[in-house]
């Protein structure tokens, strides 16, 4: 994590500001890790400024096991992260991200295989 982010990393999603720094990107990482297998990433660049970068994040993954209260359902699922990253010199400072995780993890228990 000292590679790519910054001890006082803070990121910002859905209204709320989740601070930890490298403990809160690891705890995050080991989440998805552990309710998602088979994981794919597509990265988009949108936009490029002189501290900051706009993106998007294309995840594909097999949901394997229980996350945020929903249980693993075995199905593949796609969702969208759009996210700005600030940069304090080479170091993720904080980040402002919008995901459809959620909704995409509702639609797959309406939507059983």
């Amino acid at each position: 994590m000292p590679k790519y982010f910054s001890p006082d990393y803070s990121v910002h999603l859905t209204g709320k500001k989740l601070v930890g720094g490298h403990s809160a990107v690891e705890s995050t990482l080991s989440a998805l890790l552990s309710a998602f297998s088979n994981i794919e990433i597509k990265v988009e660049v949108l936009l490029e400024g002189a501290d900051k970068i706009a993106w998007q994040r294309t995840m594909t993954a097999v949901h394997s096991g229980a996350f945020k209260g929903f249980p693993g359902s075995g199905r593949k699922l796609v969702w969208r992260d759009m996210v700005v990253s600030q940069f304090n010199g080479e170091l993720i400072e904080q980040e402002w991200v919008i995901t459809d995780l959620a909704e995409q993890l509702l639609l797959s228990r309406k939507n059983p295989k």
